[in-house]
């Protein structure tokens, strides 16, 4: 009797995964998917159906329909101060249009190190009179991450706003009892797309990539550092990740508070206030613009201007970024840059914390050299910042990856610095990587070569 229910059970499990199969391979070519993205949801499906159909239950889909219903539409909710005119002619120099108009009067600061960015976030908590909103992929349960919760308890206790927004995948070491002090002393924290969910929802693929700290609407954080140990900390560590953000303060504050203000609205069902442009009143006079992407924008701003950066790039594209698995598009437009004798350079870790990726980038980063690309692989430790400059004119700094995830999954966000004092500063912390890098990558033998063109298939997945 067991061994009947055994086979009828199994036999229905088979039935199932392959009508699931059949359904999914209908949809994912029925969807505006790019190409390998397409292909390496067939492969995975149809060579590996016991794998690839649980998998597209959890991380399937983009910019799924329910869930772009269920969360406000940033292009929808722009800052009530924006001049409908400033709105339609909000152009970067490479004439596609961003969801935020670029906006002058700002100041900047970089943010090189992990100490530095540690100092800076502590004093500005510390500073805080009114409010402090921050959002981060990963909140560590360690020093770092304690360090920072303490603060932001104490100012709670002073009565300042404070709203602490984490994603749920790259935070689930955080437990309640980790943010009870926090919480008792009146912070508020949500986290960003459960984990647990129902079938179909798609949400497990759909990550809150971006990393926003925003104190009294005045002045911002933003960039690649998570609040960990790993990131950022107040005593130096050899250990510690090279990472890079932004310290920002004028107009492009509000615009950094509407994303805010949408993913808490979303993840905490709570509204904040709308605010207003805070006056300009900096020493710098730097012209920023802020560009999002994930399925709360109209297609995929980022990775068309980023695209559009690189084709009108007329002396140089340099990519600092820890994981470098760019769609056949970039890559394409990297060797052509390449071949049109612009300077292109990719700076990766020589060893990321993700080996897998390291091992995708591979076949990439060699058709780039080919092409007449320099490729530095940073020998110290782990290089986790995001950084494309392009020209001496535009500094590209965000919380985003050269990948398919961070451009067509993730909720990320970016800034556009056009200012070449800034670009000169950002030019000097990755002339100092370089000088720490090893150049060039090694052919492939040919054992070598084949499994990289298997990997590459499934590149678009990782």
């Amino acid at each position: 009797m067991y061994l009947l229910i055994e086979t009828i059970f199994l036999h229905a499990l088979a039935v199932g995964i392959f009508g699931l199969g059949v359904l999914f391979i209908f949809r994912i070519l029925r969807a505006e998917k790019a190409p390998a993205n397409m292909l390496a949801w067939l492969l995975i499906i149809f060579l590996v159906p016991y794998v690839g159909v649980p998998l597209y239950v959890v991380f399937g889909g983009r910019k799924l329909r329910k869930k772009i219903k269920s969360k406000e539409r940033l292009d929808k909710i722009v800052p009530e101060s924006l001049n409908p005119d400033e709105i339609n002619n909000c152009f970067l120099p490479c004439d596609i249009s961003g969801l935020f108009p670029r906006r002058g009067q700002n100041s900047v600061a970089i943010l090189g190190t992990g100490e530095k960015a540690f100092h800076e976030l502590e004093k500005h908590i510390a500073s805080a009179k009114e409010s402090i909103y921050i959002t981060t992929f990963i909140l560590g349960n360690d020093s770092t991450g304690e360090a920072i919760l303490a603060r932001l308890a104490q100012k709670a206790k002073q009565g300042v706003q404070v709203r602490l927004l984490m994603d749920s995948l790259g935070s689930f070491r955080v437990s309640g009892r980790f943010l009870s002090e926090f919480k008792q002393a009146g912070g508020k924290y949500a986290f960003f797309m459960p984990m647990i969910h129902w079938p179909f929802s798609g949400r497990a693929n759909l990550r809150n990539h971006r990393k926003m700290v925003i104190v009294d609407n005045k002045i911002a954080m933003l960039g690649g550092m998570n609040l960990a140990k790993e990131y950022l900390g107040d005593t130096a560590d050899s250990t510690r990740w090279h990472d890079l953000s932004v310290l920002v303060a004028g107009p492009i504050v509000a615009d950094i508070y509407t994303i805010f203000r949408a993913d808490w609205k979303f993840a905490a069902h709570e509204v904040l206030p709308v605010i207003k442009q805070p006056d300009a009143g900096v020493k710098q006079d730097v012209d920023i613009q802020l560009v999002p992407s994930g399925p709360d924008v109209k297609e995929d701003p980022l990775y068309d201007t980023v695209l559009a950066s690189i084709f009108n790039a007329r002396k140089r594209i340099w990519v600092v970024t820890p994981y470098f698995i760019p769609d056949e598009m970039l890559t394409r437009a990297l060797c052509i840059a390449a071949k049109r004798r612009l300077d292109v350079r990719i700076i990766v870790p020589l060893v990321s914390n993700h080996r897998m990726a390291d091992f995708a980038r591979r076949g990439y980063l060699r058709q780039i050299q080919e092409a007449g690309g320099r490729i530095y692989s940073f020998k110290p430790g782990m290089l986790h910042g995001k950084l494309i400059l392009a020209d001496d004119t535009l500094g590209i700094i965000g919380s985003m990856n050269m990948d398919a995830r961070s451009f067509f999954l993730n909720y990320e966000a970016a800034i556009f610095i056009y200012s070449e004092s800034v670009v000169k500063q950002l030019d000097s912390w990755v002339s100092d990587i370089m000088s720490q890098c090893k150049t060039g990558v090694k052919k492939a033998s040919t054992v070598g070569g084949f499994i990289e063109g298997v990997v590459r298939l499934f590149a678009p997945l990782l």
